[in-house]
This record gives structure tokens, sequence and C-alpha cells, in this order.
């Protein structure tokens, strides 16, 4: 099957840059806990305070480390590439098929595996999905990156800044889902939306659909999906979050030691992604010691209803993509009422499916980026930005109309 036009986007599968060598996202991490680091020191942010916030981030990073190394392990056990191609022979050469199946691949991937592994893991494997499809790679891309911050509103799993705020408002998994439900679907369908009429709507109707891709190593692949699957059953029956990565990453790292050792490697560690996270927390403490609380709480005020919820979704959502959406998060929560709990989530709503405008909005925006550059494909930044701003109010109205409906 052939398709009736030759695509201009292609997306050339390169392989990836070494890990020893720093790059300009290493720096910016390193950057930044060096900063909190001098903040520290020289008491602009009191040590009590530093020790708090490292307390009470210690639990994410945990969470952060092992599910992004079960799922790089997945990777290479080629899993999603598995998954990939049967999604792309499911479409059966249909552009309209291969849409809604990439964008619940997309979906579901960042709902239980959380956002950072969709950017990280996912833009390469469907960018190899166009490329074997012999389809446009930008589609493919710019749904794996609206997905990855619009689809992780669901579980607590799916957005650092979302276990932030289950945490606050002691919400356990499936409650916090029965919350965000409404918000969710509001996102989905919205974005999606979106992503038709910009971008897959321009493509041929039809594409060449790929052969079958056979793992090369079986036992591995069906370890990897058992260890995937246990690790999502764990979240949905309430097991902790830590626990439930580490298990499956400790499971799968031994497969690995036993019969694939050669594939194992330092660079499986996130350790850039850690590093970012704790710096960024702790020089964002440090603003809000020194005036950024004050601005945050005069734009968000502390009204527990409608008018609340809206500023604080606008704010978050306005200042994720003049900043980053997780400072903005923080800086938020912290002068929001604690009994103001549908005001947090506005707020954790704009921080979540705000941020799709710029590149640095969002941490899984700029791997994301990365990640194309590493596979050949140039993103053209004025277009994208025009669309991710239509896309960005569109899907902020509809969750925060979802939220207000089961408002209480």
């Amino acid at each position: 099957m052939t398709t009736t036009r030759q695509p201009q986007e292609q997306a050339e599968l390169t392989p990836a840059p070494s890990r020893w060598r720093l790059e300009a996202m290493d720096w910016i991490a390193i950057g930044l806990l060096l900063g909190g680091g001098i903040a520290v020191a020289t008491g602009l942010l009191p040590y009590g305070d530093a020790r708090a916030t490292v307390s009470r981030i210690l639990p994410l990073l945990v969470f952060l480390g092992s599910v992004i190394i079960l799922a790089e392990l997945a990777a290479r056990a080629e899993l999603f590439d598995v998954i990939a191609v049967k999604v792309t022979a499911l479409g059966r050469g249909r552009n309209v098929a291969l849409f809604l199946l990439c964008f619940a691949f997309a979906a579901l991937n960042t709902i239980f595996l959380n956002l950072d592994t969709t950017a990280v893991l996912l833009t390469p494997v469907l960018l190899a999905t166009a490329r074997r499809a012999n389809t446009a790679a930008l589609p493919l891309a710019v749904t794996t990156v609206w997905l990855a911050n619009t689809a992780s509103l669901l579980l607590p799993v799916s957005n650092l800044t979302n276990l932030l705020a289950a945490d606050r408002i002691d919400l356990e998994p499936l409650d916090f889902a029965a919350k965000m439900a409404l918000p969710q679907l509001g996102a989905l369908l919205s974005i999606g939306l979106c992503l038709w009429l910009f971008y897959w709507r321009k493509n041929p109707p039809r594409y060449d659909v790929p052969a079958p891709h056979r793992p090369a190593d079986p036992r591995l692949f069906r370890i990897a999906a058992v260890c995937v699957a246990g690790f999502i059953v764990c979240i949905l029956t309430g097991v902790t979050i830590e626990i439930a990565s580490i298990a499956g990453a400790v499971v799968l790292l031994a497969a690995f030691l036993l019969w694939r050792r050669a594939d194992l490697s330092w660079s499986l560690l996130p350790w850039r992604l850690l590093v970012f996270v704790t710096g960024l927390f702790l020089v964002v403490d440090t603003i809000s010691r020194h005036g950024l609380s004050t601005v945050m709480s005069a734009l968000i005020g502390t009204d527990p209803g409608t008018e609340g919820v809206i500023r604080a979704a606008s704010v978050g959502a306005g200042s994720a993509n003049l900043l980053n959406n997780l400072p903005s998060y923080v800086a938020g929560e912290s002068v929001i009422p604690v009994a103001n709990h549908d005001q947090l989530i506005g707020l954790l709503i704009g921080t979540n499916v705000g941020p799709l405008i710029v590149p640095w909005a969002s941490l899984a925006t700029m791997i994301w980026a990365e990640r194309c550059a590493a596979n050949g494909l140039r993103i053209q930044w004025r277009p994208f930005i025009l669309a991710s701003t239509v896309a960005a109010i569109l899907t902020l109205v509809a969750s925060v109309g979802g939220l207000l409906l089961t408002a209480h």
C-alpha cells in the first residue's frame, strides 16, 4: 500500500548523543542546583527550609528516577516499538485511524507512566513510526508533546505537580482520578480537535502499513510487558507509587543483568531530571521568600469559588509559559489557603495543560525538542507557537469548565 504523496517532514533516526558530553539542558540543571546551593550557603534560603523542601520531594525523586529507568528498560526490550508498529498496523493505512490510535497511545502512556516518559521515549518511537509508514513526522511529534502535557491530569503519577497536589489535599489515586475525570476529558477532546485541525487533516488519507516488528529477545520483551502492566495495576490498587515503580524497575533490571548486561549503563539513571527538579525547588523556595509569593498572592487571590478557580488556572498557565510550570505551581500552591481545594486544582490544571506555547514552559517540552533534534526533525517554532497558543487556550477553558461542573 502506498501514500498519495511524499511527506514534507520525514524523521531520520540517528544515534542518541553520548550522555558523557554535557548539553544545554545538563548545564541548566547543574546551574539550578548550584543556585539552590548558593542560596542555602548564603542564608537567602534558611537551612531548615531547604531541608524541609528536600524531605518533601525525596519520595517524588525516587519515583521519577525509578519509573524512568523502568520505561527506558522497557524501550530497550522493544516493548514500545512493538506497540507502535501494532498501532500503525491497526490503522490499516487510514490517516484518521492512525491519528486516533497514536492519540490513544500517547494519552495512555502519559496517564500511566507520566509525561516525562512520554517525552523521552514515545517521541523517537512515533518518529520511527512515521518513517516506517512513510508519512509526515510532524503530526506524530506534536501529538506526543501536546498529549505529554494535556493528558497528565488524571492520576497522581501522571505529573510531578499532581503528586504534590494529591499530597496537599490528601487524595488517594482513585479519588484523585474521580476529581480530575471531567477536566481530563475536556482537555483530551479539545486537544484532539486542535491536533486534527492544525496537523493531521493535512496528511494524505492513506499511509504505508509497516511490516510486523519482532523483538530481538522475546524473554526480555515479555518481562518488560509484565513489569509495565504490573506497575499500572499497582498504582490503580493503591500500592505506594515509589514501591510500584522500584519493584518494576528492579525486576526488569535483573532480567537485563541476566540476559543482556551489555545494554546496561549509567545513562539509564536520569540524573539531569533529578538534579533539575531538586535545584528548581530550592531556587523557587528562595525566590518565593523574596517577592514571588507576594506577586502570586495578589494575582491568584484567596476566593475558594469560581472566580478563584479561574484566576488560579489563568495565572498558573500564564506564569508557566513565562517561567516554567513546576516553579509556577510551587509558587502558586504556597499562597492558596489549605482549605481551597478547588482553587488548588485550578492552579494544577493551569500549570499542566497551559504550558504548551513556548519550549521552556515545561520540562517535557524541552526534552521533546531535544529528542526531535536528535532524531533529525527540525521544529519551525513560529507556526508551532501560534498553533500551541490556540490549543492551550481552548484546552484550559475546557478542562477548567470540567472542574467547575464538579466543584462544590
